[in-house]
């Protein structure tokens, strides 16, 4: 049943073709677009609904807060003590990204088992470089009798075990094409243990160490909460094995970057895929610039794509109609869990 006159408040202000939208879905309900945190203040003691970044001094004025719609899908810059404890639902944009950023995790494994970067390189240096030598090439009369020094160089990734670290939904979609390309696939998280797509039985943390040593491709798709901070250390690098690759495209602060270098340094694991980084930009005088074919880094790029920002309005319109109707919200989160 249809709750009139509810007050929304949209902070920091939407332009006006987005608001007018949202301004029709609302009815005889009133979308309030503030231009200044001054007027948001002024009117946090009669809003039901806050879509856009709240702040401790805002919520402090709330007396009526319901719902409140984050802005991204990431939560530990939005969080904080007051929030959590407060009894309003919070929802984020869980989905919109997970297509895209499953393709650029596989355009990193790809370039890794093809050895892409290699011949990037090659290409712009004019050179015919095959890796292995091009006395390695199979002969068209004989055929490839035996396996030589051009096979030993490039993978197949059917033969190939992919790790997904976090299991929701751009943990399924990369789960998903691993399967596609048909790789072995296994799952971890730490806090689902029932099926999703891609991942029929996932495992739980107690497994951890069995997971880092079976898997060739580890991608990490959990998001930063207290447990996942600062977790892959040298203590789980030196777990996995020798020639894994490890791929990043969750959040930065899950991986200890002076680690990471050490384990590539000292051959712990072959290589690795980052799109996040614990400090971004990434410093110029870090290492992994230098580390040649053994690093492939993306500047936070993975979850760009042109349909990304019309999926992220139809959530709002879509979380709109539902709040005004008394109907369950898409994407609520766990608020202590920052997910």
């Amino acid at each position: 049943m249809k709750v009139d006159r509810m007050n929304i408040l949209v902070f920091p202000a939407m332009e006006s073709a987005r608001v007018e939208k949202l301004t029709h879905i609302a009815g005889t309900s009133k979308i309030i677009n503030a231009t200044t945190v001054e007027q948001a203040a002024a009117i946090m003691p009669d809003v039901d609904a806050f879509l856009g970044k709240i702040t401790p001094a805002l919520l402090e004025k709330a007396t009526r807060l319901k719902w409140v719609q984050s802005m991204t899908v990431s939560l530990e810059h939005y969080v904080f003590p007051e929030l959590i404890g407060h009894p309003c639902e919070l929802t984020n944009m869980r989905g919109i990204f997970s297509d895209a950023v499953a393709d650029h995790t596989f355009a990193m494994i790809l370039t890794f088992s093809r050895r892409i970067a290699h011949y990037v390189l090659a290409q712009s240096q004019g050179k015919w470089s095959p890796l292995g030598g091009e006395h390695g090439r199979v002969d068209f009369s004989a055929g490839p009798g035996v396996t030589n020094a051009i096979d030993l160089q490039h993978e197949v990734l059917s033969e190939k075990t992919l790790g997904v670290f976090g299991l929701g939904g751009i943990g399924g979609e990369i789960a998903r094409r691993g399967h596609a390309f048909g790789m072995k696939v296994l799952g971890l998280d730490p806090f689902l243990q029932n099926p999703c797509p891609g991942i029929s039985e996932p495992w739980g943390m107690e497994r951890l160490d069995e997971f880092l040593g079976l898997c060739d491709y580890l991608v990490i798709a959990a998001p930063h909460t207290p447990l996942t901070q600062g977790m892959f250390n040298k203590k789980l690098f030196q777990k996995m094995r020798k020639n894994s690759v490890l791929i990043n495209i969750g959040r930065g602060a899950i991986v200890v970057l002076a680690d990471l270098v050490e384990a590539l340094n000292l051959g712990w694991i072959r290589g690795a895929g980052l799109d996040v980084y614990e400090k971004e930009p990434l410093d110029p005088a870090s290492p992994l610039w230098r580390m040649g074919e053994k690093v492939l880094l993306t500047p936070h790029v993975a979850g760009y794509a042109p349909p990304i920002a019309q999926r992220h309005f139809a959530i709002i319109e879509e979380n709109l109609k539902r709040f005004l109707s008394g109907q369950p919200l898409m994407n609520v989160v766990e608020k202590s869990r920052w997910f």
